[in-house]
């Protein structure tokens, strides 16, 4: 799964992009925790994406 298909999904759920930090995204969502998607163009980011998304509460 590519960065740019995670920061999709986390859209759908709610998340809204609040900063870019390098290369770094980090979305935020209200009563959550921030939650950072590394970038780095359409390299998959492999077991990372499944933390990711398990840390913002998508299964």
């Amino acid at each position: 799964m590519t960065a740019r298909e995670i920061m999709d999904k986390l859209k759908v759920y709610g998340w809204v992009l609040d900063r870019i930090n390098g290369s770094h995204h980090v979305f935020v969502k209200v009563g959550c925790r921030s939650v950072s998607v590394p970038f780095h163009g359409n390299k998959d980011i492999g077991h990372l994406a499944k933390k990711i998304l398990k840390e913002a509460g998508i299964e």
